[in-house]
């Protein structure tokens, strides 16, 4: 009896979501011939990530599997062979290169094409679209000569189009959008302007409301022309407004399609025809085409099931999304524009920083139903959560988007596991929380990568892994597991257990510390790390192990707009002589310095060339003055207001307690900068309570305040002791900052250690005053030796001949500036150029 015939599924479309599909249908059966015809010449690729492509990865890099993946699947994959035709009738395609391929099944992935308005020039030289691998390759070699570029739509796709014109290094980067606001399908009017404004900072310059009415140039673009009348001189130009979903095939075969495009799918989605599914974007569904990956994804599993007499079915998707856009947080979630009388929203808004959160809350309170967050989308996964599963709002629930106040810390996890086990915690690969939580207590899968290994939890777009990560931690710790919190995956150890390696083994380097306790090549999370702990431990010169350290630290100064650098001499306690007034006002002006007094009472100096940096920090040195280490993890100031020696109310004399602390914890390298204030009376004027440390007089004394922050989310300090003298002070400060430099993750403020530790403060106050761990002796120890190895690191660099060698734009041409660096006058003063 012959063997029975297996079912032959053609997939029309290597994409992301073709590859998807054929990934479901395998997982599912094996019980099918699987054709794919891909009409690009590579095998699918992460389009999600495309943007990467210019920050170093290759193509390689962003492959979903590799061709021998497909042959060790049993697929018959023809690339660079696009379907020309579908015959019904017969059930079979026609290739370009001439193939017929007969179906049983046939699947419809053809995806997208990026839409190209219909304007007079743009078939021009110098004009590309932002959609393929292809399309990168060729605006990176036209913006290898370009000097201004301009992106054609403010959305999503091309606002990363404009990153990647960034990227590449164009001068001036324009961005050009016909609505009114950018991202206008995604955000609120209030919460582009704020993204706007951020853009701006960045350099983008931002044309709203703007239709282009041509496109200049004779063969070659040189000018968009606008409606209005105005023209901008350009050298290049990104078409991204918007995509045009892939349906001429479906045309030709007679199948239904949407009057402004798209194949008219059912819940199953089947076309017209029964034996033709289509997914992704070429597909219409309930009159809309979603163009976000995982929705595509739900339908490949969707046709999957139903080729297995499943009863999956597609009902629609939450377009909620969480973007990084040009390194600005970008979010929406539920119904973002829902307005009175059917929501009451909840707005935080905060220009300094650059923030806005708004929340839409159901009438009576009880409900969220969408939002938006623009600057800081750390709790957008929580809030999706929130909408989509009905949870009831807290008492107060401005604290969604405040926090909770009074110094209260938060335990995510402990709050994701309170989801219902049905709550969609991946939708790329639609993971449920029941899913990720089982795979823990049943599977022992204990780490991220396990987790996408074991469900693919994780793998899509990414935005997910945060909440991945607290469930996998919150299941291990509800069943009494230790969870080890460690560095990276190149340290087995945290950072707490790495600076003791470090410190009993005398390790003095990064290389010797990867070779006895790490393992790899190392990553931007460690190699920071290392060096920050290398640092604090034996107070070593950083820019010795430059290499893994970020742009601040490597040239002891920072990078600010445009590329040039700013110096900030330390003045203990703001404390400055009218000599070294003059000579600050002398090298400013010999190096055409911009010139400012800082919130922490300092004189700061912008725009100085990386060559002259050595030079400038010469002549501060000469005059009296040394590294204000304005750019590294350490201490910045300690602000003061001048106390009983000049104030009325002053109780002691602030400013010579604020110049010895200064001194004494100056240089000393920290997980995160560390900041100051001290006041001479209760009314505060040296603001100490905002402060990671801070010390108010008092009548008896003084009182010391640990773990305080200003910014995006400020926290007042909090009480450790009161009423003590100035070497109590002394003697606590130093307990606390060496507990601090030696148990806070990196990158981690005072005020969020403090929150994140058991007990809060009434234990800190245990360990730092009462000495319950036994450790105060040694902590003071630690700290005194790093004291005792104070150097200026500036002067170190400045007696170097080696080390100054580094300081220059050009290896081979040590005292030439960089010709690309631009600057205006403003106000008498210089000021960087506009990118």
């Amino acid at each position: 009896m012959a063997a029975q015939q297996l079912p032959t599924v053609v997939v029309i479309g290597n994409g992301m979501v073709g590859y998807k599909f054929c990934e479901k249908l395998l997982a599912k059966s094996t019980a099918f011939n699987l054709v794919v015809f891909g009409e690009e010449p590579r095998v699918a690729y992460d389009r999600v990530h495309l943007s990467e492509y210019f920050g170093g990865k290759t193509a390689d890099d962003l492959l979903m599997a590799p061709q021998q993946w497909y042959h060790d699947h049993g697929i018959a994959l023809h690339l660079g062979d696009a379907v020309q035709e579908i015959d019904r009738a017969s059930q079979t395609v026609h290739s370009r290169g001439g193939l017929v391929q007969s179906y049983d099944y046939l699947v419809l992935a053809t995806g997208s094409s990026a839409f190209v308005p219909d304007i007079p020039g743009v078939e021009k030289q110098g004009v590309a679209v932002y959609r393929t691998i292809e399309d990168l390759e060729e605006i990176k070699a036209a913006a290898a000569t370009a000097r201004v570029g301009a992106v054609l739509g403010g959305g999503l796709l091309g606002l990363e189009a404009a990153k990647a014109l960034l990227d590449l290094g164009v001068a001036e980067t324009h961005v050009i959008e016909f609505a009114p606001r950018l991202m206008p399908r995604q955000i609120d009017a209030a919460g582009s302007a704020m993204l706007q404004s951020k853009l701006e900072a960045l350099g983008l310059k931002i044309h709203l409301s703007k239709a282009t009415a041509s496109i200049g140039g004779n063969g070659r673009i040189d000018a968009l022309h606008f409606g209005d009348g105005s023209i901008l001189p350009v050298d290049m130009l990104v078409i991204s407004a918007g995509i045009r979903p892939r349906d001429e095939l479906a045309r030709l075969a007679g199948l239904e399609v949407g009057l402004r495009g798209g194949i008219t799918v059912n819940d199953q989605m089947q076309t017209s025809d029964p034996r033709i599914f289509a997914i992704g974007e070429c597909a219409l569904h309930g009159g809309m085409i979603y163009g976000l990956v995982a929705p595509g994804y739900d339908m490949a599993e969707v046709v999957a099931s139903q080729l297995l007499q499943g009863a999956r079915a597609f009902t629609g998707f939450d377009m909620s999304s969480k973007l990084k856009l040009i390194g600005v947080d970008v979010a929406s979630f539920g119904d973002p524009f829902i307005a009175e009388p059917h929501s009451r929203s909840i707005v935080f808004e905060d220009a300094h920083s650059g923030i806005y959160k708004r929340i839409n809350l159901s009438p009576d309170g009880k409900y969220l139903l969408g939002g938006v967050l623009i600057g800081d989308a750390e709790a957008y996964s929580m809030l999706l959560q929130t909408v989509n599963n009905k949870l009831v709002l807290p008492p107060h629930p401005e604290d969604l988007i405040l926090g909770a106040r009074g110094g209260e810390g938060s335990d995510s996890g402990a709050n994701v596991l309170n989801l219902p086990d049905e709550a969609l915690i991946c939708s790329c690969e639609a993971v449920t929380k029941g899913a990720i939580c089982a795979a823990v207590a049943e599977l022992s899968v204990t780490t991220v990568d396990g987790m996408k290994k074991c469900n693919k939890a994780g793998t899509g777009c990414g935005g997910c892994v945060p909440m991945v990560k607290d469930l996998i931690n919150g299941t291990l710790m509800a069943q009494g597991a230790y969870i080890k919190n460690v560095l990276c995956e190149h340290f087995d150890y945290s950072r707490q257990e790495l600076f003791d390696l470090l410190k009993i083994n005398d390790i003095r380097t990064y290389d010797t510390a990867l070779n006895r306790f790490g393992s790899g090549d190392g990553c931007e999370t460690c190699k920071p790390a290392v060096g920050s702990i290398l640092a604090g431990l034996w107070n070593d010169l950083i820019v010795k192990q430059n290499v893994i350290q970020d742009t601040n630290d490597r040239y002891l100064a920072n990078i600010q707009k445009g590329g040039s650098y700013s110096v900030m001499p330390r003045m203990a306690g703001g404390e400055v002589s009218p000599r070294q007034l003059m000579a600050i006002g002398r090298i400013a002006e010999k190096y055409n310095l911009y010139t400012k007094i800082t919130g922490g009472q300092r004189i700061d100096m912008f725009g100085a060339h990386v060559s002259d940096l050595p030079d400038i920090w010469e002549e501060l040195i000469n005059e009296g003055f040394e590294s204000g280490h304005a750019y590294g993890k350490s201490l910045r100031t300690i602000k003061s207001c001048v106390g009983s020696t000049w104030c009325r109310y002053g109780l002691h004399d602030s400013v010579t307690f604020a110049i010895e602390l200064e001194n004494r914890y100056k240089g000393i390298r920290s997980p995160h900068k560390l900041k100051s204030g001290v006041s001479g009376c209760v009314r505060e004027c040296a603001e100490a309570q905002a402060k990671d440390f801070g010390v108010i007089a008092t009548e008896k004394g003084w009182n010391l305040y640990v773990c305080g922050n200003g910014g995006a989310k400020p926290q007042h300090a909090q009480l450790l002791a009161g009423d003590i003298d100035q070497e109590t002070v002394v003697r606590y400060l130093d307990r606390f900052l060496m507990f601090y430099i030696k148990t806070a993750d990196p990158l981690t403020r005072t005020a969020v250690w403090l929150n994140k530790m058991d007990g809060g403060i009434a234990y800190l106050r245990n360990v730092i005053v009462n000495d319950s761990l036994g450790i105060c002796a040694d902590l003071e120890g630690e700290i005194a030796l790093l004291i005792k190895n104070y150097f200026c690191e500036w002067k170190e660099v400045v007696d170097n001949p080696e080390l100054r060698k580094q300081f220059t734009h050009f290896v081979n041409a040590p005292k030439v500036k960089d010709p690309t660096m631009k600057f205006e006058t403003m106000r008498g003063q210089k000021k960087v150029a506009e990118w």
